[in-house]
């Protein structure tokens, strides 16, 4: 069987590839060249990097340049979504837009069977032919919550081969292997904003999206003024610049009024979610009101919540207990047990 593998030039993707020749699969490595900062490709080392490693593993290597289509469908959405005072999640909207399906494509091309990348999740089979996805074994590093928009027809030609292992387990493996990658140090960081300052990035884009407004308590209460919205995220702390004698937190981004919203610690606790653009794993939502585990966002604890549907995209989440700031622009995410069922986009919420 034939496997095309994106190989990102860390040490995760490059085992995957490792994993999957060593159980006798025919393994072609793709590196997606993603950003292009006007001088150099961003994963230009990167790439670097992924290409020892596939004459490592003695593996067939391409290179596709992406840099216009990752630049349309994420970069500039977003820099837009903070425009409207969202938060947007980069690593999902990649995903969905770009990786899964450029990766498909390209397989297809290339008369492979499946498509892997060194994602911690995890793909099960039933008895009757669905596809369950799974978190990854290691809970440290799963990363099922950025895969919840995954369809049937996906999953069936997808390989996690990482997912089955700890990140221990994988650096011990990628050691075994003798790869280029086995001392690379991770990164945390938006791919495109390496030094994480996200605010200068959109200015130095669009300087044009910085307009002054108000800042106000959650009673409407005028406390001073910003330099534009695009500074705040809901939960945000750090940065207000204003002496209220204490803490206080951004508790909403109104952007049609220019207006940020501060309040104290308990105002940023929200109970209740709205959440459109809906996916669900197996195709269809679950019917009525269900019970699931449910995250608003990928570092958080999460929470047992029930999910109903209001409409064909949107749906209603009431958690048991509140949950640290829900923000527009972010994903909320339900599994049940071990299986991601689905997800959505927060829109709004509410106590």
């Amino acid at each position: 069987m034939r496997a095309v593998v994106a190989i990102s030039g860390g040490i995760d993707s490059s085992v995957a590839a490792a994993l999957l020749k060593s159980q006798g699969y025919e393994v072609i490595g793709v590196h997606l060249l993603l950003y292009s900062n006007g001088t150099a490709c961003c994963g230009a080392v990167d790439g670097g990097m992924a290409k020892r490693a596939g004459a490592k593993l003695g593996i067939p290597f391409y290179t596709i340049n992406l840099t216009t289509e990752f630049e349309r469908l994420v970069v500039e959405n977003f820099c837009m979504e903070y425009a409207q005072g969202r938060t947007p999640n980069p690593c999902i909207r990649c995903n969905e837009q770009i990786k899964f399906e450029i990766l498909r494509a390209k397989a297809q091309q290339l008369a492979a069977q499946y498509i892997a990348t060194g994602h911690y999740a995890r793909i099960k089979r039933d008895a009757e032919g669905r596809y369950h996805l799974l978190r990854g074994v290691d809970s440290a590093k799963d990363q099922s919550y950025f895969l919840y928009m995954l369809n049937q027809q996906q999953i069936a030609t997808l390989l996690f081969p990482v997912g089955e292992y700890t990140k221990q387990q994988v650096r011990r493996i990628a050691g075994d292997f003798d790869l280029p990658t086995a001392s690379v140090a991770e990164s945390q960081e938006i791919c495109f904003i390496p030094d994480n300052r996200y605010v200068r990035f959109i200015k130095n884009r669009h300087p044009e999206l910085f307009v002054p407004g108000p800042i106000y308590d959650t009673t409407g209460k005028l406390l001073g003024n910003h330099s534009g919205i695009i500074n705040f995220t809901v939960g945000q702390r750090k940065g207000l610049r204003i002496a209220l004698g204490k803490r206080r937190y951004v508790v909403r981004i109104n952007a049609q009024q220019n207006a940020v919203y501060i309040g104290g610690e308990d105002e940023v606790y929200q109970t209740q979610v709205w959440a459109k653009d809906c996916r669900w794993v197996q195709g269809e939502p679950p019917a009525g009101k269900t019970r699931v585990w449910a995250k608003v966002r990928y570092q958080g604890p999460g929470g047992f919540a029930e999910i109903s549907r209001v409409s064909d995209e949107v749906v209603y989440v009431k958690f048991a207990q509140p949950q640290w700031s829900p923000t527009p622009g972010q994903a909320v995410v339900f599994w049940r047990d071990e299986e991601v069922i689905g997800g959505g986009i927060i829109e709004r919420s509410e106590k």
